[in-house]
C-alpha cells in the first residue's frame, strides 16, 4: 500500500483510521480535506487503502436467507438530453449496474456486481453463497425459477401488489438496497461500473 509512494506515513495512517472510523463511508474531496492533500491524492489513498481491505466472502448463508437483485446509477429522466440512454425502460440497465444480494435474516449479507439478472449468472452466485439446507425467500423474478430444483424456495409475487405473505418477504434485502443508494447518493452521488465494487 505504501509502496513507491511520495506521502507522508503519518498521513496514509491518519487516512486509514478516518476510512475505517466512518459508518457510512468518505468522498475522496472530503479525506483530502481532512488530511490536507489534493482531491487526486485523497482519491489515489482511498482506492490503495481499500484495495488492501479487499477481502473476498467466504462464508455461506444458512437458515432464512433473502435474495433480490437491484440496479445501481442514477435514473434517466434526470439525464441531460446528451447523456440519456435510449430505449432504457423498465428492466433494461444499458445505463446501470446489476447488483445481487442474498442476506441470512438477523446475519450476514453478500452484494456483489453480476452482469445480469438472468437464472444464468444468479444461480451459480446463490450456490456459492448459501447452503442447500437454507430456505430461500425471493420475489417472482425469473432469474430464479432454476433455484426450487436445489433449494426451499419460496416467494412472493411484487406484481400482484404482494410484498409479505405470512414468512415469505424479502424486506430485509430491500432495506438494504435502500441504504446503499442513499450511501451512493449522499456521499459518492455517482459510482462507475469500473469503480463499482460490492463484494
Amino acid at each position: 500500500m505504501f509502496d513507491s509512494t511520495k506521502i507522508q506515513l503519518q498521513k496514509w495512517f491518519m487516512a486509514i483510521w478516518i476510512i475505517t472510523s466512518h459508518k457510512k463511508g468518505i468522498s475522496s474531496h472530503q479525506l483530502a480535506k481532512d488530511i490536507d492533500v489534493t482531491q487526486k491524492t485523497g482519491w489515489f489513498m482511498l482506492q490503495r487503502i481499500r484495495n488492501c481491505f479487499d477481502i473476498e466472502n467466504s462464508y455461506e448463508l444458512d437458515n432464512e436467507v433473502e435474495a433480490d437483485e437491484t440496479f445501481v446509477g442514477g435514473k434517466n429522466k434526470n439525464r441531460h438530453a446528451d447523456k440519456k440512454v435510449e430505449n432504457s425502460r423498465g428492466r433494461s440497465y444499458k445505463d446501470k449496474t446489476p447488483v445481487f444480494g442474498v442476506v441470512e435474516r438477523e446475519g450476514k449479507l453478500v452484494a456483489k456486481k453480476v452482469e445480469s439478472t438472468s437464472s444464468e449468472h444468479l444461480t451459480p452466485e446463490i450456490i456459492k453463497a448459501v447452503k442447500e439446507t437454507a430456505t430461500i425467500y425471493t420475489d417472482e423474478w425469473i432469474g430464479y425459477n432454476s433455484i426450487g430444483r436445489i433449494y426451499n424456495h419460496l416467494y412472493v409475487k411484487h406484481n400482484a401488489k404482494e410484498f409479505v405473505k405470512g414468512d415469505i418477504y424479502t424486506n430485509t434485502i430491500e432495506g438494504f438496497w435502500s441504504l446503499l443508494k442513499r450511501d451512493i447518493m449522499s456521499i459518492y452521488h455517482f459510482t462507475s461500473k469500473k469503480h463499482g465494487k460490492f463484494n
